[in-house]
């Protein structure tokens, strides 16, 4: 980045000339498949009537447009649809995240690069390239400060992902770099998320990146029609870090410096479990101890689980709320709630966080055994590292820790596992054709002339 250019000038330069062919074909697999992952979802939250607020919204007063939102029979607005998209496809909590940045990417950017798409007439190529582009801005945007918006109450998939989402749409649109910097310029004003719902479960969570994608959409409406941002949105003394993280240097020309040579697209983390991210190294802990030495409920006297300090204030604390949850997406913030699941249950899947399955007594006995010991597991700001210990009342003591978490590049999903995720998640919304339909046409959305293939998740 030179001195000559602002971020938002370097990153608009890049996203307006970014183009599929020239992708390397790790970054173009992982794009689409984290697309395949992302609707399926969308798709298994619209089956099970999550957030079927969102759909009835827009059914009420949206109108008609061109853009497809995942249960709704008619044509959306393209920021109506990619606001349903991103609602829905974070309403299970089961959406990848970036470790590095601790951002839900694709919940923000695909809705709206498909959106976009869409209503521009856009080929599968130009789409390709605004969903690598709008994954390549959240996630630096993001990373550049770790978890440190955590830590001011802020929700980076939300602060960050309206980022991504406007990099995608302008690009799904083909917006040069000088409107593209307009844009990213316009979206610093719509950045926002906040982690109160915490504090009782409530549903604006899943609004975050829905919220993003659609003021990605609109941040680029406007800069197509004249309007302007700040050239100065990043690094400006009233500007983005220096208002959510006052009094903290970020440094985010050192994470643009190789944008275009580095990406960070195949970084992206996928989730095997429905619940945040800091649950899932002690899940599989425990899964590990259990297949090597099974023991029932009632012989474990203490579950020990092993995070850091924003894992304990994520899933662990305060204590009193996280034994006995108060709504499903409480118990997906509750490592006692998916470690007693997992012990009694044998699973931590989507139907262990329903509302009936919250109250299971049985489960509910056991979550006020767990306490925990925070440890490091990486020097990244956020690898979400874990691991538990189980004492049992013959006073045996199993341990078992991940340093990095399944799902991401240390640890990996495998491809045929993200593949089998998606038809599990999209089966509960389409018939078996259907499934096999979009995961072919999204697999290769490069090749593909349009996204009329997405008209398979209307209802």
């Amino acid at each position: 980045m030179t001195a000559t250019h602002t971020a938002a000038q370097r990153i608009a330069g890049f996203t307006a000339n970014l183009k599929a062919e020239s992708l390397p074909e790790e970054v173009k697999d992982a794009a689409v498949l984290h697309v395949l992952d992302t609707l399926g979802c969308g798709l298994a939250a619209s089956a099970l009537g999550e957030a079927s607020y969102v759909v009835s919204g827009a059914d009420e007063g949206a109108g008609n447009g061109p853009a497809t939102g995942i249960g709704v029979a008619h044509g959306l607005p393209a920021a109506e649809a990619a606001f349903v998209n991103g609602v829905l496809c974070h309403a299970l909590d089961f959406d990848d995240t970036h470790p590095d940045s601790v951002t839900h990417v694709s919940v923000a950017v695909t809705p709206a690069a498909l959106a976009a798409g869409e209503a521009a007439g856009a080929d599968g190529a130009t789409v390709l390239a605004a969903l690598v582009a709008g994954n390549e801005v959240s996630t630096r945007i993001g990373a550049a400060a770790g978890g440190l918006f955590h830590a001011r109450g802020l929700h980076p998939s939300g602060v960050c992902g309206v980022f991504g989402a406007t990099a995608a749409a302008a690009r799904a649109r083909g917006l040069d770099a000088a409107t593209t910097a307009h844009a990213l310029g316009i979206a610093g004003s719509m950045a926002s998320g906040l982690l109160e719902f915490l504090a009782d479960g409530a549903d604006t969570k899943r609004l975050h990146p829905g919220w993003a994608a659609q003021a990605g959409i609109t941040a680029a409406r406007l800069a197509a029609h004249g309007a302007t941002g700040p050239a100065t949105v990043f690094e400006g003394r009233r500007g983005f870090y220096a208002t959510y993280l006052a009094g903290i240097d970020v440094d985010l020309g050192a994470g643009l410096a190789d944008l275009g040579e580095r990406w960070n697209t195949p970084a992206i983390a996928y989730k095997p479990y429905p619940a945040c991210h800091y649950t899932h190294a002690p899940v599989d802990a425990l899964a590990e101890l259990l297949r090597e030495h099974p023991v029932r409920p009632e012989e474990v006297t203490r579950l020990v689980a092993f995070t850091d300090k924003t894992g304990v204030d994520l899933v662990l604390e305060p204590a009193g709320d996280k034994v006995r949850p108060r709504t499903p997406y409480d118990a997906k913030f509750s490592l006692p709630y998916c470690l007693a699941s997992l012990l009694v249950r044998g699973s931590v899947e989507v139907a262990s966080f329903t509302a009936e399955a919250i109250t299971d007594e049985a489960v509910l006995a056991v979550t006020p055994r767990v306490g925990y010991e925070t440890r490091e597991y990486s020097p990244r700001p956020d690898a979400f590292g874990g691991g538990v210990r189980v004492e049992t009342t013959d006073g045996r003591t199993f341990e078992a820790q991940l340093r990095y978490q399944r799902g991401g590049m240390e640890n990996p999903m495998t491809e045929d596992d993200v593949r089998g995720k998606y038809r599990a998640n999209a089966g509960l919304a389409l018939d078996a054709e259907a499934v096999r339909e979009l995961e072919d046409a999204v697999t290769t959305l490069g090749e593909r002339p349009g996204l009329g293939f997405l008209a398979a998740v209307r209802s």
